[in-house]
């Protein structure tokens, strides 16, 4: 009976694991859809592999959730996307030195482990949303 009880915690566990990753990584390939990749840094992207952590420019925690993604000069142009602020794990986000236009999307604001956003050389228009001065986190921007 503890026999199984036990295995049918680990499937429970593996399941939210599961979950978790196809969350974020569905997250992220909303992004890689809205970008145009002429170098093709994304092409390991793939949408049908489980966990984004498996993803080249895509760094996890122990627990694989996305912590850091790691952009900066790839040649990428297109716009940040709110869902970007459901990464709540997410401590680094580098796009530096691209050609990511449109807004800050006030979004980011959620992102409260974030340490690092780099996103200077870039085409960003508008204000800096005040949902930034949530990210009591920060120490680069």
């Amino acid at each position: 009976m503890a026999s199984r009880m036990l295995v049918s915690l680990l499937f429970a566990a593996v399941a939210v694991l599961q979950v978790n990753c196809s969350f974020e990584g569905d997250v992220l390939n909303s992004w890689k859809v809205k970008l145009k990749d002429p170098n093709m840094v994304l092409q390991s992207w793939d949408p049908t592999l489980v966990n984004p952590c498996t993803w080249f420019h895509v760094t996890c925690n122990s627990n694989n959730n996305v912590t850091r993604v790691d952009l900066g000069n790839a040649g990428l142009s297109g716009p940040l996307i709110p869902q970007l602020g459901l990464l709540t794990h997410l401590q680094y986000l580098e796009v530096y030195a691209n050609k990511i236009n449109g807004t800050i999307p006030a979004e980011l604001g959620n992102l409260t482990s974030l340490v690092s956003l780099d996103l200077y050389q870039n085409r960003l228009s508008g204000v800096i949303p005040s949902s930034i001065g949530n990210l009591i986190n920060l120490r680069f921007l």
